[in-house]
């Protein structure tokens, strides 16, 4: 169940504590890897500790050529990219009335236009080979809002707009696409939260614990799976309850 042999999977951010977990579970289950990221050095490590049929890309989503690059060298590494994992995100957050154009901007333009973008330079292959696997990213957030973060919350509720319509263009080519929706998952960005800040945020998660990297993953496997042909255009919330949407 759940296997990607010779699948070839491209994930962005994966430097992050979800998106290098993702990436050992893909792996796990028999993917070739294109790992992309800022950061040289830990996607050198990453590509060490995972083996063989692994590259890495060093990218700029902020830059529109380096994203045109990225799907470029990407497809030439493994002659083709199966799936495409959409994950990398940023904030710059504070309250709408001290929010500056610049923070708004970048973070629209990185965690939404780049991952429409990149979507955009994958899915040509995708559609001459009639099969294909997009995952975005999202949160929820982007289905709940939080003070101070009206920035992040616009970008990953747009991603919710995307994935729908991209699944409504492509479905009949065999290409899927669809969104996962974390709710708070422990990861070094949590880990800065003081025992306090984690206990509230507890409180309101019916299973009574933070998320792991792991739970997104395997929502990950399985809709990058065959299993999951038949889902598309969907949003896979991995909560814990704290959203029943």
């Amino acid at each position: 169940m759940f296997d990607l042999t010779n699948k070839v999977a491209l994930i962005t951010g994966a430097t992050g504590g979800i998106g290098s977990s993702i990436a050992k579970k893909m792996k796990s289950r028999g993917a070739k890897l294109v790992l992309s990221g800022t950061k040289k050095e830990i996607l050198k490590n990453l590509k060490t500790e995972l083996g063989e049929e692994v590259e890495f890309i060093v990218t700029n989503l902020a830059n529109k050529d380096d994203i045109t690059s990225l799907a470029k060298k990407a497809e030439e590494y493994f002659g083709s990219i199966d799936i495409l994992i959409n994950n990398a995100g940023i904030t710059a957050d504070n309250l709408i009335l001290r929010m500056k154009d610049e923070d708004w901007e970048k973070v629209i333009n990185i965690n939404l236009t780049a991952s429409m973008k990149l979507t955009k330079e994958v899915v040509r292959g995708m559609l001459k080979r009639k099969f294909g696997r997009i995952i975005f990213i999202s949160s929820i957030v982007g289905y709940t809002g939080n003070p101070g973060q009206s920035n992040y919350a616009a970008s990953k509720s747009g991603l919710v707009g995307l994935t729908k319509s991209i699944a409504s263009e492509v479905a009949s080519r065999g290409i899927t696409c669809n969104l996962i929706a974390p709710g708070f998952i422990s990861t070094p960005m949590t880990d800065k939260l003081t025992d306090e800040q984690k206990s509230k945020i507890i409180k309101n998660i019916p299973i009574n614990r933070l998320g792991n990297t792991d739970d997104i993953s395997y929502g990950c496997l399985y809709l990058s799976s065959d299993e999951a042909s038949f889902v598309t255009g969907t949003t896979l919330h991995i909560n814990g309850g704290m959203g029943m949407i």
